[in-house]
C-alpha cells in the first residue's frame, strides 16, 4: 500500500454497511507501512462525539480512525459535526466549535458555507499528509440530496477522489446493492467508483465468487476485498442505531460463563441519546450484562441502571415520565439502589431544570433525586479532563481518568460547566439519604480505565474477576498493535 497517493473516499450503499471499519483499517495497514496517513470525515451526523485535546468536538469515529494512524484526535478530521436534536432540527459544530441549529429546510442556506470549510480543511490534509482515506456519510445514492452534498460524491467530484463502494452482506441483498447504487447515480459519478468491497461475510468464500463475477459482468467493477465477519471485532458506534431496546451491549458472551451468576445492567435507550458508547466501559466488565431497555420493570429488576446522555435534556425527561420510567427511577434511589448517570441523565435527577436554551421551556421540575438547580448557559464549553477519581483509595496502581467534558448545564452561581455537586461519586450530601447514584457530568469518563469504582450496595453482586478487560484498555491495545 506503501505507492497509494492522494486520497480516496469510501462510501456505503447504506448506513452502517462497514465504512468507519474500513477507513480504520486502511489507516492502520498504511500507518503499520510507515505511510503518513489521516482520516477525514467532511460531514458526520452523530451525537456519539469525542473532545479534542484543542477544545473541540468531533464524530467518535473518526477520532478512532485518528488513533487507527497513530494521531490525536483533530478537528480537522471531522470539520462539520451534525448532533442532530429533533428529527428537523441539529445543531452545527464547525471545525470543532459550536456554529448554531439549523433546520432540514435552511440548511440550503448554509451549503456555501459548509463546502468552503470541508474543501478547504481536504485540500491541507491532502498537503501535510501523503494519504487521505475519507469517509462518506449514509449511502451515497441519496440523489434527493445529491445537488448539495458535501460528504459522498459531492465531495468525490470536487475533490476528484475515487470511490470505494462498501455493502453489509450480512443484511442480505447487497449485491443488488452495489448494482442499484452505481446504477442510480449520474454518469459522471458513477465514473469515480473505482471498485466495490463486501463487508461481514459469513461462510465459503468460493460461493459468493460466482455473484462477484456476475456483479463485474453488469457493471465493469472489480470487487476489490472481502472482510470476514468477526464476532470479537468491537468498534465505537458512530450513530444509535447500534443501540436498540433489548440488544446486549458488547461483544458475544463468552461460553465459558454461561450459567455463571451475572450482574445485570440496564441501560436506557433515551429517544436522542448522546454518547451511547459510555455504557460500553460495563460491557467490558467480566461477568456483566449490559442492555438497553425502556420500560420500568427493567429499571427495577436491574442490579444497576445507566441514564446516559442526551442531546435533549428536557424533552427525554417528558419522555421518562410518559413512559413511567421518571418514577421507576425515583423509586429506585429511595431505595438505595444503585444508578449511574452521565450528563443529561445526572441533569434529569435535579430538582429543576431551568433550560431557555435547548427545549426553550424554561424552568422545569427534574426527577429531585438531587437537591441542586441546573441552568443551561448560552455558551458551551468542551475540553478534556483529567482527574482521580474519588470513591475509592488512590493507590500507586491506580490510574487516572481522562474523559471530554461537554456541555451547558450550570448549577447557579457556578463558575464552571460542572453541575455535579462538590463530592465524591455516590453523593449522599446533595441527594437523598440512601441514594446510591453515581453522576457524572463527563461524557467519555465511564470508558476510562478505573470508572466507576464499585459502589457498595452493588459491589457484592460484582463477580470476583480481576478487571482486565476495560474498553479504553483494550481498545489501546488493539490500535497499537
Amino acid at each position: 500500500m506503501a505507492d497509494l497517493g492522494g486520497a480516496l473516499l469510501v462510501g456505503g450503499t447504506s448506513s452502517d454497511a462497514g465504512k468507519s471499519l474500513v477507513v480504520a483499517g486502511l489507516c492502520r495497514a498504511l500507518a503499520r507501512d510507515g505511510v503518513r496517513v489521516a482520516p477525514f470525515k467532511a460531514q458526520n451526523m452523530s451525537n456519539n462525539s469525542v473532545v479534542t485535546p484543542d477544545g473541540g468536538e468531533i464524530g467518535r469515529a473518526q477520532a478512532l480512525q485518528a488513533f487507527a494512524c497513530g494521531l490525536e484526535p483533530s478537528t480537522r478530521f471531522n470539520p462539520v459535526l451534525l448532533k442532530p436534536g429533533s428529527d428537523r432540527r441539529s445543531h452545527v459544530v464547525l471545525r470543532g466549535r459550536p456554529a448554531g441549529d439549523v433546520g432540514a429546510r435552511d440548511y440550503l442556506s448554509w451549503r456555501s458555507r459548509l463546502r468552503e470549510v470541508v474543501t478547504e480543511e481536504l485540500a491541507a490534509l491532502r498537503r501535510d499528509f501523503d494519504v487521505v482515506i475519507c469517509e462518506g456519510a449514509g449511502s451515497v445514492a441519496e440523489i434527493n440530496l445529491r445537488a448539495n452534498d458535501i460528504a459522498n460524491m459531492g465531495l468525490a467530484q470536487a475533490a476528484r477522489l475515487p470511490v470505494l463502494l462498501v455493502t453489509d452482506i450480512d443484511r442480505g441483498g447487497s449485491l443488488a446493492s452495489l448494482f442499484g447504487t452505481t446504477a442510480i447515480l449520474d454518469p459522471a459519478d458513477q465514473a469515480l467508483i473505482a471498485g466495490y468491497v463486501v463487508n461481514k461475510f459469513r461462510g465459503d468464500p468460493t460461493i459468493l465468487e460466482p455473484g462477484l463475477e456476475q456483479v463485474r459482468a453488469i457493471t465493469g467493477r472489480r470487487t476489490l476485498g472481502v472482510v470476514p465477519f468477526a464476532d470479537d471485532l468491537w468498534l465505537d458506534a458512530e450513530d444509535s442505531l447500534s443501540a436498540p431496546v433489548g440488544r446486549r451491549v458488547g461483544p458475544p458472551l463468552d461460553p465459558a460463563e454461561a450459567g455463571r451468576a451475572r450482574l445485570r445492567v440496564a441501560a436506557i435507550r433515551l429517544p436522542r441519546i448522546s454518547n451511547s458508547t459510555d455504557v460500553e466501559a460495563l460491557a467490558c466488565e467480566p461477568g456483566v450484562d449490559v442492555t438497553w431497555v425502556d420500560d420500568p420493570g427493567s429499571v427495577a429488576a436491574a442490579d444497576l441502571v445507566v441514564i446516559p446522555g442526551t442531546r435533549a435534556t428536557v424533552s427525554d425527561l417528558g419522555w421518562l415520565r410518559e413512559r413511567g420510567l421518571g418514577d421507576a427511577l425515583t423509586n429506585r434511589a429511595a431505595r438505595g439502589a444503585p444508578i449511574i448517570a452521565v450528563c443529561g441523565g445526572f441533569q434529569m435527577l435535579a430538582r429543576t431544570i431551568d433550560d431557555a436554551i435547548e427545549s426553550g421551556r424554561g424552568r422545569v421540575d427534574g426527577l429531585g433525586v438531587f437537591d441542586l438547580d441546573i441552568s443551561f448557559a448560552a455558551d458551551k464549553t468542551l475540553r478534556q479532563v483529567t482527574g482521580t477519581g474519588r470513591g475509592e483509595k488512590p493507590s500507586p496502581a491506580m490510574r487516572s481518568t481522562t474523559a471530554g467534558s461537554s456541555g451547558r448545564g450550570r448549577t447557579p452561581g457556578s463558575s464552571t460547566t460542572s453541575a455535579a455537586p462538590r463530592a465524591p461519586y455516590g453523593v449522599r450530601s446533595a441527594g437523598r439519604t440512601g441514594t446510591d447514584c453515581w453522576p457524572t457530568t463527563r461524557s467519555g469518563e465511564p470508558c476510562s480505565p478505573r470508572w466507576p469504582p464499585r459502589p457498595g450496595s452493588w459491589a457484592s453482586r460484582w463477580p470476583r474477576t480481576p478487571r482486565s478487560r476495560r474498553s479504553a484498555d483494550v481498545r489501546s491495545t488493539r490500535w497499537r498493535t
